[in-house]
């Protein structure tokens, strides 16, 4: 049986070691937010997969664990996808802390999601997220006039613009400083690997059980907890799953499944890619932020 991929690509130049995704930069350690929206509750205790809430993983770093090969400690060279991606999960991670929203909707008036702007929510906290990353895109988003769209975001984070007054919105190194801070949290480590003409700094998986985890919540949420109606989803695991889609790397959790098993998590993952996200949206206690992203790698 033949495995097939189910991303729908998000048009991006592909990045080697040493470009801006993948060498350098500071670390982004810091925590996650909850499963509902609102801001972060850094307190200590236990979360629902037995970990730290203070080690909490977010989107951002949960999507780049998928990607990163266990021993090798690093993502694969031929993925196109996952630089964008990750900009989407900053948009998304953003949003389900309460930072970001939509830009209202004047009168009756229906707009699509593709034509509303993502501008900083009212009351957000200027306080750091303890995220460089977050922090980073956070204070673009509040300070930028006139404001963007999502799509526009995401070309403007990976540095995707022809304007060059625009390039300084671009967020460089992401897959080195989120591999520097699941280095601080002991997810991951550091080594030096040759690779002929040059050494590259990898990061290994350390802790296998974290990134367990993480593939198990995926499988569960499209097998044993499904749900058959994104409405009733957990958002940040929804989020998790379009967005590892987007990045090139939701297959890896479905790998180890029996073939039934993945037959049957992959139909149910192609469920989701046909829904309309204008739909979504509208549904009581839905996050437009999360799928106006999801509309954009859908495309």
């Amino acid at each position: 049986m033949q495995r097939q991929q189910l991303t729908r690509r998000h048009k991006e130049t592909p990045e080697k070691p040493g470009s801006s995704d993948a060498s350098g930069g500071a670390s982004a350690a810091g925590s996650s937010a909850g499963d509902s929206d609102g801001e972060f509750d850094a307190t200590d205790g236990r979360d629902d997969d037995g970990g730290s809430k203070r080690n909490k993983l977010t989107l951002l770093e949960e999507v780049l664990l998928l990607g990163i090969k266990n021993s090798e400690g690093y993502t694969s060279f031929w993925n196109d996808c996952i630089s964008s991606g990750l900009r989407g999960c900053m948009l998304i991670e953003l949003a389900l802390r309460g930072k970001v929203e939509l830009e209202k909707i004047r009168g009756s008036s229906s707009r699509s999601l593709a034509t509303r702007n993502l501008v900083a929510k009212d009351g957000a906290s200027d306080r750091s997220m303890s995220d460089v990353l977050l922090d980073e895109a956070f204070k673009h988003i509040k300070s930028t006039e006139p404001a963007e769209c999502v799509q526009d975001w995401i070309e403007l984070l990976s540095g995707e613009t022809w304007n060059p007054l625009k390039l300084r919105f671009q967020i460089r190194n992401v897959r080195e400083r989120l591999a520097k801070g699941l280095v601080e949290k002991g997810v991951l480590t550091t080594e030096k690997q040759n690779f002929f003409l040059f050494d590259m700094t990898t990061h290994p998986v350390t802790d296998q059980s974290a990134k367990e985890r993480v593939v198990k919540k995926v499988q569960d949420a499209v097998l044993s907890k499904w749900q058959n109606d994104p409405s009733r989803m957990d958002k940040r695991t929804l989020a998790l799953i379009y967005m590892a889609n987007a990045s090139d790397v939701l297959e890896n959790a479905f790998v180890p499944l029996s073939d039934d098993d993945y037959e049957l998590a992959m139909k149910r993952v192609r469920d989701l890619f046909v829904v309309d996200p204008d739909v979504e949206a509208a549904k009581s206690g839905a996050n437009e932020v999360v799928w106006a992203v999801v509309q954009t790698f859908l495309k």
